[in-house]
């Protein structure tokens, strides 16, 4: 085990994974537990959030489940209230939470707008907005948005609601990063590239994007995309949390941390 989060509660979002596997929120929310954290986890789906705990306790850290749609707004504030309750304190937050819904703006019901827009942004805005008073209060804390490389690049799927909720999550995160700065309240984001996750594989509309359905078509098509040879894994974006939520990082504020294996670089 760690100390590099020592001391310290982290409040994860997300933090189940959408099957086997290591989804991102899962593997931070471990990884952070190995760094000394405490860490409050937080999922749409109970069990997965139980999962990710029973892996934490397995292990001997201390670690929290509880239940939360973050596309209602009172059980954001639910969730943030009871991790207080629950540990004191709030010295991390990653919101790792988000929607991959297939259709360009011609295509896209504007429903599904919405509810994008509700679950990836909305939902960032209030777990910060929540957050922030806590870490106001204690006189500091680190808050990890995990954004994409959509966010700044066409990646070659037509999905105009997860361009636009990240590229805002970008802004909302650095102009946030300037207010509070004088709080010692961080706020960066992460900027996943091609990734090898459960939530990309039950992605029907990836699989039939990039392989006609076919999963390993999809995977081979994918890691062929990138400089590097081969798509990155949760721990990449994991691990790239963890020098965002540490001390190593206090002077480190409204970045948008790019972890891709240099496929943003290409032209091509």
């Amino acid at each position: 085990m760690g100390e590099r989060l020592s001391g310290k509660t982290a409040l994860v979002v997300g933090a189940g994974s959408a099957g086997p596997g290591w989804g991102n929120g899962k593997a931070t929310a471990v990884l952070f537990a190995r760094e000394g954290a405490k860490v409050f986890c937080v999922d749409v789906n109970a069990a997965a959030a139980e999962e990710t705990v029973n892996i934490i306790r397995s292990e001997g850290g201390e670690a929290e489940a509880f239940r939360a749609d973050v596309s209602k707004p009172a059980e954001i504030a639910g969730f943030v209230a009871a991790c207080l309750e629950r540990y004191g304190r709030i010295d991390v937050l990653d919101n790792n939470v988000g929607l991959a819904e297939v259709g360009g703006v011609v295509e896209l019901p504007e429903e599904d707008w919405d509810r994008v827009f509700q679950v990836n942004l909305k939902s960032c805005f209030l777990a910060m907005k929540h957050t922030i008073p806590v870490m106001e209060r204690q006189g500091g804390g680190s808050i990890i948005n995990i954004s994409s490389i959509a966010s700044i690049r066409y990646t070659g799927v037509p999905y105009a609601t997860y361009y636009a909720t990240k590229a805002a999550m970008n802004h909302l995160s650095r102009t946030t990063a300037v207010e509070y700065a004088p709080k010692n309240i961080r706020v960066n984001c992460v900027l996943p590239g091609l990734m090898k996750t459960p939530m990309v594989e039950k992605s029907a509309g990836l699989a039939g994007s990039y392989g006609g359905g076919d999963v390993e078509a999809m995977w081979r098509a994918r890691d062929a995309q990138v400089p590097m040879g081969h798509m990155g894994t949760a721990w990449d974006v994991a691990h790239a949390a963890l020098f965002l939520a540490s001390d190593e990082s206090r002077y480190v504020t409204g970045l948008d941390l790019v972890v891709d294996g240099g496929i943003t670089a290409k032209i091509a």
